[in-house]
């Protein structure tokens, strides 16, 4: 069975997110923990100071959040009638970021869903700070689910790859189980500078082939041309519906998402994108 964290903050942005992960899991055994982590707008310093009790506060906004999960979770049950999944809700006074932390920690989560959108509703901010946070600090998959993006699904999936990493299966558990629930296409992508791929980069293109190989697995090489603007026209071109990356530490992926000009690199994410972590 499936522990899958769907964090909300109870906004459109994501309950979309929520209803996406739920449509993408539909013939997997889930238990889906929606989880909100609150913080009161306004409080003492007392507060902070560990005295909660003496203004009441916490439980009123703990009350809250606590009320609006239930609800949503009630919804959810009444929306979809699946024998296969169960939600649980857990409402927690604590950052998002370290809230998330812990309780991937504590309830051994196999992957996070959560809706993404920039800050400042921009166009060209990819993810919110959050999501970047979340990226970085959890070794878990997680799954950001454009605003507004509807359920589709994911028949195609674009892996892009410099192939300079070995990776291990352990990499794509989670990914090998969205192939085969839905029966998708694995495009991976590698984008060279005009050369042939080198020894070690052959090694871990059949290794790739080797974990994928009772999947449709497809390998595609665009040359000499720049890595954001060949991910774009591969999407539109094959109507991907899930971009996957490995987060490894000193590659492309953290080059790409990471840098100082994250708004500056021209690359419109509209559809669903899954971060996987690397093998320890």
């Amino acid at each position: 069975m499936l522990s899958v964290l769907l964090p909300t903050d109870f906004s459109h942005n994501a309950e979309n997110a929520i209803h996406y992960a739920v449509q993408l899991l539909e013939h997997e055994a889930c238990t889906f923990y929606v989880f909100n982590a609150y913080t009161p707008v306004i409080y003492h310093v007392e507060y902070v100071l560990g005295y909660p009790a003496q203004f009441g506060l916490g439980d009123v906004v703990r009350d809250t959040a606590q009320k609006n999960l239930d609800d949503l979770v009630s919804k959810l049950n009444a929306t979809y009638k699946n024998n296969k999944h169960q939600f649980k809700s857990y409402a927690r006074f604590d950052t998002l970021v370290l809230g998330i932390k812990e309780f991937v920690a504590a309830h051994h989560i196999d992957i996070i869903v959560m809706g993404t959108k920039g800050a400042t509703g921009a166009k060209e901010v990819l993810f919110g700070s959050n999501t970047v946070h979340i990226f970085n600090e959890v070794r878990c998959p997680v799954l950001a689910v454009p605003s507004k993006f509807s359920f589709e699904t994911p028949h195609e999936i674009l892996f892009p790859t410099d192939l300079e990493v070995a990776y291990k299966e352990e990499n794509f558990t989670f990914l090998k189980t969205l192939v085969a629930s839905n029966h998708a296409r694995l495009n991976v992508l590698n984008v060279s500078a005009g050369f042939e791929l080198n020894e070690k980069q052959n090694l871990n293109k059949e290794k790739l082939g080797s974990i994928f190989k009772n999947t449709a697995f497809l390998f595609h090489q665009y040359k000499s041309m720049e890595l954001t603007h060949a991910i774009n026209e591969f999407q539109v071109k094959h109507k991907i519906n899930l971009l996957v990356m490995v987060n490894n530490k000193h590659s492309f992926f953290e080059n790409l998402f990471f840098r100082k000009t994250i708004n500056q690199i021209g690359f419109h994410l509209n559809i669903p994108f899954l971060v996987l972590p690397s093998a320890k």
